[in-house]
C-alpha cells in the first residue's frame, strides 16, 4: 500500500467513512465481525473502526481469510466498467435487431428493472435506449440508401415496418429527401462562398433551411473539397453576389462574437450530437466549460468522451461554439480547425 495516495490508515478510514469512489482500487478493507472485505465506496452499513483492517489487494484480503462482499463485489471490475460492458452489449443487441427492442426486453436481457436499466443506459451513452435505437436505425438507413438497390429495399433493411414511418423519420435525419441522400446529395442545391478572415480561409455554405457548414483552414481548396466530400452529388453553387452579404455577416461574427449571429442553421447529426450542439449554443461568449461539465449539462455525466466526439463532428464552426470547451485543467486541445484558432477565438472573447 506504500504506492497508494492513501498513505496511512487514518486516511484510508476517512475514505471509507465518506464512501469515496475515488479510493476504489487503491485499497480494500475487511470487517472482522462479518468476515467480508469491501471497496471503500461500499454502501453497506458502516462498520466499527475496531473491526476494520486494510489490504492492498483482493488477494491480500482473501489470504487473510475474508470473502468478497456480495454488495460491492470487490473481486469484480469496478461498477462503472461493469455498467459500460453491459450497455455495450445492449447497444450491440439493438444494432443487430431488425426491429426496435422494447425497454422491458432490454432490461430483462440486462438483468435489471426497467427504471434502473433506463437510468444506467442513459448515464453511459447520453441517450435513452429509444433514442439510441433511433440513431442506430438512422445509421442503417444511411448505409442502406447507399448500398441497397432501391429506396424501398433500404426502408426494410433499416428496420422500418412501413414506408410511411420511414419517410416521416428521414427529413430530420438526412436534411434532404432519401433519394437525394442516396445519390450523395443529388438534387440538393447548396450555395457556398470562400473568403478570408483574420483566422485564415473560411467557407460558408447553406441549404434552403440555413447554414449547413462553416469551415476554416489555411487552404481554400481543401475547404471546398471538404464540402464536396460531404455532398458529392449536390449542386454546389458558388460566386453569387447576393450571397456575399451572408458571408460578411458570418465573418463579422467570427471577428466580434459578442455581436451574435442571427441566421438560421441547418444542423444535422445524431440525437446526442444535436443535444451537445444545442448546449454549446447556450454557452455565452466569454465563458468556457470543460468536457465533463458539458457532459453533465446534456445529462450524460459519464459521457465526456462522447461529448468530445460530438464537438469534433461539428461542421459549423463558431456558430456552434465547440471552441468554448476546454480540458478539466483549463488547457486547450482538440479543435477541428486547429488549436491555434481555438486559442485565438477564446482570446478575442476574453474567455474565463
Amino acid at each position: 500500500m506504500s504506492k497508494s495516495k492513501y498513505l496511512n490508515d487514518e486516511m484510508r478510514w476517512a475514505a471509507v467513512q465518506r464512501r469515496d469512489a475515488a479510493a476504489d482500487g487503491e485499497f480494500f478493507y475487511s470487517v472482522r465481525s462479518t468476515g467480508v472485505y469491501c471497496r471503500p465506496s461500499c454502501g453497506a452499513r458502516p462498520a466499527l473502526r475496531a473491526n476494520v483492517a486494510f489490504h492492498a489487494s483482493t488477494a491480500d484480503a482473501e489470504a487473510a481469510g475474508f470473502r468478497a462482499c456480495m454488495r460491492c463485489k470487490p473481486d469484480q471490475p469496478p461498477l462503472a466498467e461493469r455498467h459500460a460492458a453491459m450497455v455495450g452489449e445492449m447497444c450491440r443487441l439493438i444494432d443487430a435487431s431488425e426491429s426496435e427492442p422494447d425497454l422491458a426486453a432490454l432490461a430483462e436481457a440486462a438483468g435489471m428493472s426497467r427504471f434502473h436499466f433506463h437510468r444506467i443506459f442513459k448515464s453511459v451513452t447520453g441517450l435513452t435506449p429509444k433514442a439510441y435505437a433511433a440513431a442506430s436505425r438512422k445509421q442503417r438507413m444511411q448505409t442502406g440508401l447507399a448500398a441497397e438497390a432501391s429506396v424501398t429495399d433500404a426502408i426494410y433493411a433499416a428496420g422500418f415496418n412501413s414506408s410511411g414511418r420511414f419517410y416521416a423519420a428521414t427529413p430530420g435525419a438526412l436534411g434532404m429527401t432519401p433519394s437525394a441522400f442516396r445519390a450523395g446529395g443529388a438534387g440538393a442545391r447548396i450555395r457556398f462562398a470562400i473568403a478570408q478572415c483574420s483566422l485564415g480561409a473560411i467557407l460558408v455554405a447553406s441549404t434552403e433551411k440555413g447554414i449547413c457548414s462553416i469551415l476554416m483552414g489555411d487552404d481554400p481548396e481543401a475547404l471546398a473539397r471538404d464540402l464536396q466530400d460531404r455532398f458529392p452529388k449536390a449542386e454546389l453553387v458558388g460566386a453569387e453576389p447576393e450571397y456575399d452579404r451572408l458571408v460578411a455577416q458570418v465573418i463579422g461574427f467570427v471577428e466580434a462574437p459578442e455581436i451574435g449571429l442571427d441566421l438560421p442553421l441547418d444542423v444535422r447529426g445524431t440525437a446526442f450530437q444535436q443535444r451537445v450542439w444545442q448546449a454549446l449554443r447556450e454557452i455565452p461568449a466569454g465563458r468556457t466549460v470543460t468536457y465533463s461539465e458539458l457532459a453533465e449539462i446534456v445529462g450524460a455525466p459519464r459521457g465526456a468522451r462522447a461529448v468530445a466526439g460530438a464537438c469534433a463532428a461539428n461542421a459549423i464552426a463558431v456558430a456552434i461554439p465547440c471552441h468554448r470547451v476546454v480540458r478539466n485543467d483549463g488547457s486547450i486541445s482538440g479543435y477541428r480547425w486547429g488549436v491555434e484558432r481555438k486559442a485565438a477565438l477564446l482570446e478575442r472573447e476574453g474567455a474565463k
